[in-house]
């Protein structure tokens, strides 16, 4: 099919603020077999049944897959709820789950007929076991552990096998709730301290258990069929609708972080672009919470099997005041030693999210090199400020317009723009912002589920900049940022450094499910409805974008990414569009990389960068932990020793003072390793495709400012 040139509107769904309102269909009274429920458990509502039918029709509809729900997607849903309901395989019993498998080609019936009876039943029987195990464990702390035996507590069973007899769950509790009990014992607890805080711990999760409301069910429940299509497509419960809108409006005062239950953990799944959280770069994404401090010096509260809705309140509260978070991070295993991190908490403002300039200053020999960094913490518009005709509305195109102007006047050598934890946006801007570096064009090409082809191009004359260019990318780096990078890279316009983008190339709708009403009474959807492709024809979808020159990363591929996400659509491509790359005369990567290579060699900061990878990678290899509490101690006490040997071998090779404790260490004055390679990647490029510039050498410096 020719690509049609004209910018689409079915496109601007991919921005949230662009809302398809769809009508509920007509609501029969159902009549459903509830004879498997016991008397009081949780059933789904005539509403419910109407828009589970509703949600079936339009996932089918519309999704870019165009995948039918039949006898064959029904067994990946019924796995889905399940891994829902007890992904780490400890509570239901291998009877359980063998009797669920009466229901394996039920999941794509029900949802047309909305006789979801069938999901409700392992709901409850999943309460029931939950019961059953946390009445074990409180019992089980009545009774001291035997913290000098050596045995071994393995902690990710994603992929082991049901248990088979009580006595096995029984076992695997126990040393579950001896593990919890060293992890509280390494922060100097007593077991009697210990083991009144796991009896609050397990009560609340005993407490939870009988306050699931029923639209949390269905919200897992509806999940388990959109996120058999992808995993951006998803169902929001009308309390999750109306919490969606507060963090997209960005009105609200707090850390600007979205969070899920995982396990019984309040877990990080997004930060919000502007607010103290992302800002920070201290917390990621998967974080779990573990618990929360109001103010520098009161107590911690242990938050392991709180509600969401109660970790946000702790967390949420007046803005300029302080809130602490004990995490345990990303991969890592429960009991491995815990950060705590201090925020001021904030309203998440345009303002906070805007783009903002530095400058350093790098040496090369006897020459001086000007660099100008511009951070793009995400896609931006003021989309009111636009509409009310205000001549100085905000952009990310006009920020970095502006930048780059102030930039030059401060006499700059080259450029970089660091993307890294940029998770996308508004897509018009990553098309403008493209347009500031290349003169017309292409910018991406989007495919929809019914074949038609567009091609989004820069309709903007002229360039803001035409130097040399870097742009940094790292695994949060999605959706737009992958977008503007692949075009700099496909235009040879710049070189790309870092790391493998995340690599979500897909194009969402949110579609409210309420007829004739401001609020979301009914919930809402979002659907995949199309996939972005490069001027190159490549999708950006599941590979990212490859840098050119490659830098070390704390974030763990097949931890983050769009290829570590379940059910995530392919990688392909399509006919390339009618481009130029620009005879920049860049050098090649090859060449680049090894000039990088050997310059990482003999960097100090660099080298300390990848030991504390390597031994971050060693704490996420670990799949059991010890339950010697005279082990673990020891275990703990070399970790801090090395990771202080590692500051202190850097601080050496900087003529720097030791330190005596890694308590002393300041976290904020640490290095950013992978901008400052950035810039000596930049000044590469300067010295492979010019004279050498002779400059008499000043202090080396750099200063910040907000856009």
């Amino acid at each position: 099919m020719t690509p049609n040139r004209r910018r689409p509107a079915a496109l601007f769904a991919y921005s949230v603020l662009s809302i398809a309102l769809l009508t509920l269909g007509s609501s029969s009274r159902l009549t459903a077999d509830t004879s498997k429920l016991p008397p009081g458990a949780i059933v789904p509502s005539s509403r419910e049944r109407m828009i589970a039918r509703q949600v079936g029709s339009l996932l089918e509809d519309n999704h870019y897959s165009q995948q039918r729900i039949d006898d064959a997607m029904s067994p990946r849903i019924l796995d889905k709820f399940l891994d829902g309901l007890d992904g780490q395989r400890s509570y239901f019993l291998a009877s359980d789950v063998a009797e669920f498998q009466a229901y394996r080609l039920r999941f794509d019936d029900m949802i047309r007929t909305g006789d979801l009876e069938p999901a409700y039943v392992m709901f409850s029987r999943y309460q029931q076991r939950n019961r059953e195990r946390i009445q074990h464990v409180i019992a089980l702390l009545d009774t001291t552990p035997d913290f000098t035996l050596h045995e071994s507590f393995a902690f990710d069973r994603e992929k082991s096998a049901w248990p088979t007899t009580t006595a096995e769950l029984d076992e695997l509790w126990r040393k579950r709730v001896k593990n919890d009990a060293i992890s509280l014992l390494l922060t100097g607890k007593s077991w009697d301290e210990a083991r009144e805080v796991l009896r609050a711990r397990y009560d609340r999760v005993l407490k939870r258990a009988d306050q699931i409301k029923p639209e949390e069910v269905f919200e897992l429940l509806l999940n388990s069929y959109a996120r058999t299509f992808d995993p951006h497509s998803n169902y929001f419960s009308p309390r999750n609708s109306e919490e969606y809108k507060i963090q997209m409006s960005l009105n609200y005062e707090g850390i600007g972080a979205s969070l899920q239950l995982v396990d019984d953990y309040v877990t990080i799944m997004n930060l919000i672009e502007g607010g103290p959280a992302a800002a920070s770069g201290a917390l990621s994404v998967n974080d779990r919470i573990t618990a929360v401090g109001q103010g520098k010096h009161n107590p911690m509260t242990d938050v392991v099997g709180w509600r969401i809705d109660d970790v946000a309140q702790l967390i949420r509260g007046k803005g300029g005041t302080i809130v602490r978070l004990q995490i345990l991070p990303v991969g890592v295993a429960p009991g491995s030693p815990e950060r705590v991190l201090e925020f001021i908490r904030g309203k998440v403002t345009l303002e906070a999210q805007a783009a903002r300039k530095e400058l350093k200053t790098t040496k090369r020999g006897n020459a001086e090199y000007r660099v100008g960094i511009i951070k793009v913490p995400g896609f931006y518009s003021d989309f009111e400020g636009q509409r009310a005709g205000d001549a100085n509305y905000r952009s990310t195109t006009r920020d970095v317009r502006r930048l780059i102007a102030e930039l030059k006047q401060e006499k700059i050598d080259g450029l970089v723009i660091d993307l890294r934890g940029n998770g996308g946006g508004f897509l018009p801007e990553a098309q403008s912002l493209t347009g500031l570096f290349v003169n017309g064009g292409p910018v991406v090409q989007v495919k929809f589920s019914n074949g038609e082809r567009e091609v989004l191009d820069d309709n903007d004359t002229g360039i803001a900049y035409d130097g040399p260019l870097v742009v940094v990318i790292d695994r949060f780096s999605a959706s737009a940022s992958e977008i503007f990078a692949g075009a700099i890279q496909d235009y040879r316009r710049g070189v790309v450094v870092g790391q493998r983008s995340f690599g979500k190339g897909t194009v969402q709708n949110l579609v409210p499910l309420s007829r004739w009403s401001a609020r979301p009474v009914n919930g809402q959807l979002t659907v995949t409805i199309g996939k972005f492709y490069r001027v190159t024809g490549e999708s950006t979808q599941h590979r990212g974008v490859e840098p050119d020159v490659e830098l070390a990363s704390a974030i763990n591929l097949n931890d983050i990414g769009e290829s570590a996400l379940d059910d995530a659509l392919p990688w392909d491509r399509i006919e390339r569009t009618d481009f130029s790359a620009l005879d920049t005369r860049l050098p090649a990567k090859a060449k680049l990389s090894l000039e990088e290579s050997t310059r990482q060699g003999r960097d100090p900061d660099y080298r300390w960068l990848v030991e504390n990878i390597t031994a971050l990678e060693q704490l996420r290899a670990q799949r059991a932990l010890s339950l010697n509490l005279q082990k673990r101690r020891a275990e703990r006490s070399d970790l801090e020793a090395n990771r202080l040997a590692r500051e202190n071998a850097r601080r050496s090779a900087r003529s720097e003072a030791p330190l005596t404790s890694i308590e002393d260490l300041d976290t904020s004055k640490q290095p950013d390793v992978v901008l400052d390679q950035s810039a000596e990647v930049l000044v590469d490029i300067l010295n492979f495709t010019a004279p050498t510039k002779s400059v008499k050498p000043k202090t080396i410096t750099a200063k910040r400012e907000a856009a």
